[in-house]
């Protein structure tokens, strides 16, 4: 019995780990006034009629702190990338010279910080909300098991060492959203 337990326990904290690698990923996509190639992760272009990701038919590269410039393979591409960018809605007008499209990053205002902190935040509750289920699911799994002949206090030490992870990634979500507010709020 005791290696069920292990096996769900080793489950929770696996999935709670998805969880805050998909957080850290969200967290980098909200951005803090500096220029980041993953920004764009995620915009589709329509190559020869295949939504194909912007990173794939062009280079990518961070010019300064506040410019991202985007180098097509080729050349036919910068009317197709620059409406993919467009239609993705990050809040950023791309310019296009013929052969290269860059992108200027707006300086932020105080209204603006505020929105991305939300956003962050929203992002770190929808992680947490997620964590929570993961914990609900192991502790089922756990109640399922006492049921069929598994003792009371196995039953309570392996909900304790549940919780024990959960508390544990609550924090780590804590933590992130720390750090990245802290980041967006730097002037």
């Amino acid at each position: 019995m005791t290696e069920e337990l292990n096996l769900i326990i080793d489950d929770v904290e696996s999935g709670m780990g998805k969880a805050i690698v998909h957080l850290e990923v969200e967290l980098t996509k909200i951005r803090a006034g500096k220029a980041s190639p993953a920004m764009l992760e995620g915009i589709m272009v329509d190559y020869y009629g295949a939504p194909t990701p912007i990173q794939q038919v062009a280079n990518v590269s961070v010019l300064d702190a506040r410019t991202i410039s985007i180098q097509p393979w080729e050349k036919k591409m910068l009317a197709a990338i620059e409406k993919a960018i467009m239609q993705a809605n990050i809040g950023i007008t791309p310019q296009n010279d013929g052969n290269q499209i860059r992108l200027f990053m707006p300086p932020l205002t105080e209204e603006r910080r505020k929105e991305m902190v939300k956003k962050a935040a929203a992002e770190g509750e929808q992680t947490k909300v997620a964590i929570r289920n993961i914990r609900r699911e192991g502790i089922e799994q756990v109640k399922k098991l006492q049921k069929d002949g598994l003792s009371e206090d196995a039953s309570k030490d392996a909900e304790k060492a549940i919780q024990e992870i959960t508390d544990k990634y609550i924090n780590l979500v804590e933590k992130h959203l720390s750090v990245k507010e802290k980041e967006i709020m730097t002037v």
